[in-house]
């Protein structure tokens, strides 16, 4: 009895150890989501950067650029229109989501009847955080938490009532708010730069550089795994060495 115990405490730890380097590839259980990323080579504009390796078809890249998509029926122009330089960061924010097959240390469970997971505190790459808040600083908007708390009777997202349009900045004094409240802590502000590879990148060109990042999350972040399967493996062993 003893025995098969030791032995379910080390299937345990290599179990943990092969379902991490699972999360370096994988989409999530959401929308509009493959099951599995690949190749797509025909991915529209702002999300082409993914086309070696997707979680999202060309359909869905060629939605995100629109307004009022389908995807999620949701209306970028709620407090008047939105300037193309502010909205390409939200277009690109989409792409990131819908297309990266690397959010897998970040995947939440997620209790919502449009998606099963979510992501959770992404370290974002300090750049692309104030980037977006500098050209979007200019803006309208009513709410800070843009995933809930909308009015839906028309079918769109609508300023809830009560509510009123605000300067960005009234809404949003610094990127960091911006970043964390906008996609309920999707995104976690990070002092980390592009060059660092420890934040990912909402923009990039060439190789998907954000691999490596959640490589490093993955394998050295916590360190939490790779020490339970090593404490693990030295108690197993003594254990059996104190039987024989």
């Amino acid at each position: 009895m003893r025995a098969m115990w030791v032995v379910l405490v080390l299937l345990l730890a290599l179990s943990r150890g092969s379902l991490s380097q699972d999360k370096l590839n994988m989409c999530m259980d959401a929308k509009h989501h493959k099951v599995k990323p690949g190749p797509e080579g025909k991915l529209y504009l702002q999300c082409a950067p993914w086309r070696d390796n997707a979680c999202c078809t060309a359909n869905t890249t060629a939605e995100a650029h629109e307004d009022n998509s389908y995807l999620y029926n949701f209306n970028w122009n709620h407090c008047g229109a939105m300037s193309p330089k502010c909205k390409r960061h939200f277009v690109q924010d989409t792409c990131f989501y819908e297309c990266s097959p690397h959010l897998g240390p970040w995947i939440q469970v997620a209790d919502q009847s449009w998606r099963k997971e979510r992501i959770l505190d992404v370290p974002l790459c300090m750049e692309d955080c104030h980037d977006w808040w500098e050209d979007c600083e200019n803006e309208m908007t009513c709410k800070s938490n843009w995933h809930k708390g909308w009015d839906w009777s028309t079918g769109f997202n609508q300023c809830p009532k009560g509510s009123k349009c605000k300067k960005w900045t009234d809404i949003y004094p610094t990127p960091k708010s911006m970043c964390e409240q906008i996609w309920s802590n999707s995104y976690l502000y990070t002092t980390h730069s592009k060059t660092s590879g420890r934040c990912m990148q909402l923009w990039f060109t060439g190789p998907n550089p954000n691999t490596k990042v959640a490589e490093y999350y993955i394998n050295n972040a916590p360190q939490l795994c790779s020490f339970s399967v090593t404490s693990l493996l030295f108690l197993a062993i003594a254990y059996l060495s104190a039987l024989i």
